[in-house]
């Protein structure tokens, strides 16, 4: 085995076997696996050695996330361990990671971004059906605020009860009973489980817009780490950091999470990011959505060198324009104050007040 696991010339060098966290589940070993081949890829005499361990939230599976009120639930045990040095680094989806990060740590590296949407997966009975035509008052699964939301305003004749558990138990739920006529899951998890042909229909946004920072993939890092954070580096996709930079600035600005329904759409687009937030009461009636944008477009100063020290909703890229970073974050901030000026917070808190009460 080489010594010197990386390149020759000190980029990313790092000269020990790499330990990397993952929950257990089929899908997070799937998410892993691929970052960790991307590694080898990258750096062929690196060794790897992948950690799997179960989060709060893989144990707590009879309540609704939104319910539970803890921000970190799939990432504190994964966490605990890259504070006690047990791995050097964590996969984790960037939608489980609360837009501000315990102190020490960083996200190295945001991968580019699977398809973002929610898809419908229906029952066989209902196969060839979309969610405009399943019958009254069919039940719908999903344990998403946000997604009930915006799909009880969209398709009033439909219900929605909460459903928890993996990817492999909800789609058992659905299948071996009578419950649910489809539920409602993210298209990135599926397309990566290599289940595309359970799919019925991708909802766009004018039915559904996603979460912040669905469908990418963040590899965490100890701050201080400044070998691993220059390995991870290679791996962060410009597009996908940008967008999820204003994304992550909208939520952490409207103070949003799990127990409010918060949902964002973003595009870029000739050098413009475009940025569409929103903010819903539980049963949709109420919602306030507004679009901004800024330009992403590089000036002779972007080659200038990003402090690495600089953290952007706890995301350090220290090879994609500082300007350009800082314009996203700006983006989300702007467009979350916008917002609140027109009354976010009322809704919100409402919103929260009433998940509280459930």
């Amino acid at each position: 085995m080489s010594e010197e696991a990386g390149s020759p010339d000190g980029d990313g060098k790092v000269s020990r076997v790499i330990r990397i966290g993952t929950r257990k589940s089929q899908l997070a070993r799937i998410q892993t696996d691929s970052v960790a081949d991307k590694l080898k890829e990258l750096y062929p005499e690196i060794r790897l050695e992948i950690v799997g361990m179960s989060t709060t939230g893989d144990k707590i599976l009879d309540t609704a996330l939104s319910k539970i009120g803890e921000k970190s639930l799939f990432t504190k045990e994964l966490e605990n361990a890259l504070e006690r040095n047990e791995v050097d680094l964590v996969v984790h989806s960037l939608k489980d990671l609360p837009t501000t990060l315990p102190p020490g740590f960083t996200i190295g590296a945001v991968l580019k971004r699977e398809n973002p949407h929610d898809a419908v997966v229906l029952h066989p009975k209902h196969a060839g059906k979309s969610l405009d035509t399943l019958p009254q008052n069919s039940v719908i699964g999903t344990s998403s605020l946000r997604r009930a939301a915006q799909l009880k305003k969209r398709f009033p004749h439909l219900e929605f009860k909460d459903i928890r558990g993996n990817l492999n138990t909800r789609l058992k739920k659905l299948d071996e009973k009578e419950d649910f006529a489809a539920i409602i899951l993210a298209a990135a998890g599926l397309r990566r489980m290599g289940w595309e042909n359970r799919i019925s229909q991708i909802l766009g946004p004018e039915d559904c817009m996603y979460a912040v920072g669905q469908g990418a993939l963040a590899v965490e890092v100890r701050a201080r780490d400044a070998d691993i954070l220059e390995m991870v580096s290679v791996l962060h996709d410009p597009d996908t950091v940008l967008r999820c930079i204003a994304e992550r600035a909208f939520l952490r600005h409207l103070e949003g999470g799990c127990s409010v329904p918060v949902a964002v759409h973003t595009e870029v687009k000739d050098c413009q990011l475009y940025l569409t937030g929103a903010v819903y009461s539980l049963d949709g009636s109420d919602s306030l959505k507004e679009t901004m944008q800024t330009s992403i477009a590089a000036t002779d100063k972007c080659a200038e060198e990003v402090d690495e020290r600089v953290q952007r909703v706890g995301v350090t890229a220290t090879k994609i324009s500082g300007e350009a970073q800082d314009g996203a974050e700006r983006l989300g901030v702007d467009l979350a104050k916008l917002l609140l000026s027109k009354g976010a917070k009322e809704i919100l808190t409402v919103a929260r007040q009433l998940n509280d009460a459930r």
